[in-house]
Order: C-alpha cells, then structure tokens, then sequence
C-alpha cells in the first residue's frame, strides 16, 4: 500500500482530561496524556494534525439519546453526584461537558474529512461511548460517540450507507440498539464472546430486526483468541460484509483491551494486530470510500500499552512500518511515558 501524502486529522482536546474518574477507575486521563505523548515524540510525530473537539449540539444528541437522558446526566453532573445509573459510570462536575466535546469529536472530524483536510481522521476521546443506550449510561459511556457520528454524517453530508465496524473487546451494545432497524447503518462487531464478557450482548445469531435485518453482524471470539482468529474473520466475514454493503463512509470503534496484557479481558491480541487493523482499515476506505474513514477512540486500558497500539494502528493507516516485537515497542514505550 502505497505511504499516503496527507496528514492523519487527530482531534484532542484538553477539556477530555477533566472527566475525573477518580484513582482506581481503570477508564483515567492517563489514557489521553500517554496518547498524547507518543503522538508528539514517536513515529508520527510529523505525520499527524491535531484539531481541537467541539461540543455536541442538541440536534446531532436528540438524534440518538432522549432529550429526558441529556437532562438527568446534566443534572447529575453539576449536583454533585459521583455516578450515573451505575457506579462504574463515574463523574464530576465536567463531566457533562467533557461528554459533550467527546460526542462532538466525530462530527467535528467528519468537517474536516468532507473539506478533504486529511486522508483520515482519529478522534483520541474521552469518555468513551459505544456502551451507551439511549436513555441508559453504561460501561463507562455515556453518549454513543459512535452513533452520534454516524448520524452526523447522514444528516449533514447525505453519505447514506454508513459502516461502523466496532472491534473493541467488549460488544458495543449501545451501537446496535441505535441502528438494528436501520437497513442504511450496517454495524459489525468483533469481541469476546457474550457468554464470559460484559456487557453479555452480541450473540452471533442478531442480525438486526425489520427493514435493519442482515444490517447487524456480531462476530464473537472465545477467550484466549489471537491475531490469527480475527484476521480469519476478517477474510471469511468482514470483507464480504463490505463488498455487498459498498458503504459511503466507514467509522472505526477502535478499543485496544483485546491485547493480551490487557486485563479488561480474555483475549489474546499482540501489538502488531492493531497495526495491521490499521493498514487493512485505509485499504478498506481506499477501495469503497477514500477520504473517509473515521476512528474514535473506545477501551484499551493498559498505561504501557495504550500508546504502542495506538501508534501501531494510526501507522497502518499511514502505510508505515510500526516497531517489529512487543517486546522491543514495550520498553521503548516504558521509558517515554512520563
């Protein structure tokens, strides 16, 4: 694949890192500052673009979340409440705010994309979102960062047949409640298998419902899956999915808790998947919609390897040639973290 002569768009915005989650919450904003640093001094150092966030509107919010559910988080937030609907969901007072401009990132990102700034576009967010319901915080998500994307761009550049391919460890249940009757949204899903993984939605046999049916495609992995069982499902499942769909646009659900060291869960992924996921996903975009190809930021919760695979997939993207071992990149990334 040939080295592409455009910037990668990155969107970053301090404001992410306000969303206090407190010590022990796995879901920190060490996530964003690691990310952050080895942007700035690693391999695509020249590379990337950063662009700020900007705050979801009401309009692109309502088109996912229920007004009364905006009220309620908002609420909560500025009350003083240290979690929503559930205490994995942790907040503070920014947290409605940081929210917002997570939410706002895709679209933000798909302007630029539209105004062909960049040859595609990584949106490094948080919080996180595909776990998110209409009306239900979950999972650390509390807008679908996602979906609001997705609708975005329908709405505003009438790209239709949108593609969401999600291969975070963890289903993104809230996805696919968002568009399992929509037959113009197709979302694909690669995770650990319901049965020993939160939050124990997407079972092979949900293909969507109504005019969506055949628009859903869960492809899920047992424990202890490697490089080599999602590249097969890559071959046998992704690929034809795309070839009969022909989407207009392609958002990524990029989570990186499917390493092997990642204790978030069983999978068994190394570093240089994420790179090739990255080189397969500009390939994908090359062939049925050049120039846009979004990737939000999902799960990855590891502080010494967040950034590796991170990198690792962002230079696929680009064509270059990311570090060879883990055990090379993980020290190399152990001594650039702050």
């Amino acid at each position: 694949m040939p080295r592409l002569s455009q910037p990668l768009l990155v969107i970053q915005d301090q404001h992410f890192l306000q969303h206090d989650t407190g010590p022990d919450h796995p879901e920190g904003s060490w996530r964003l500052t690691a990310i952050a640093q080895r942007l700035r001094t690693g391999l695509l150092a020249d590379r990337v673009a950063i662009f700020p966030s900007r705050s979801a509107r009401r309009q692109e919010l309502t088109a996912i979340h229920d007004e009364n559910y905006l009220l309620r988080f908002e609420e909560a937030a500025l009350t003083g409440r240290s979690y929503l609907d559930h205490p994995d969901n942790q907040i503070c007072y920014d947290s409605y705010q940081a929210a917002l401009l997570a939410a706002g990132a895709g679209p933000a990102a798909i302007d630029l994309l539209e105004a062909r700034q960049g040859c595609a576009a990584f949106a490094a967010v948080r919080p996180p979102g595909h776990h998110a319901e209409r009306a239900m915080a979950l999972g650390f998500c509390f807008f679908n960062n996602a979906a609001v994307a997705a609708r975005y761009w329908q709405n505003r550049y009438q790209r239709r047949r949108l593609m969401i391919i999600d291969w975070d460890a963890h289903h993104g249940n809230g996805i696919q409640a968002a568009f399992e009757e929509d037959p113009e949204v197709f979302y694909l899903s690669i995770h650990e298998h319901p049965t020993w993984s939160f939050p124990g939605t997407g079972w092979g046999e949900e293909r969507g419902s109504g005019s969506g049916r055949g628009t859903t495609l869960n492809l899920p992995l047992p424990p202890g899956s490697d490089d080599a069982a999602v590249l097969r499902l890559v071959s046998e499942k992704v690929e034809p999915a795309l070839a009969q769909f022909q989407p207009q646009a392609l958002i990524i659900g990029a989570g990186f808790d499917g390493h092997r060291d990642d204790d978030m869960s069983g999978l068994a992924y190394s570093s240089q998947l994420y790179g090739r996921l990255g080189r397969l996903a500009a390939s994908w975009a090359g062939r049925y919609c050049p120039g846009r190809l979004l990737t939000l930021l999902e799960g990855g919760y590891r502080p010494d390897i967040l950034p590796l695979t991170v990198e690792n997939y962002l230079a696929g993207l680009l064509a270059e040639q990311p570090p060879t071992t883990d055990s090379q990149t993980d020290s190399n990334q152990q001594r650039e973290m702050p």
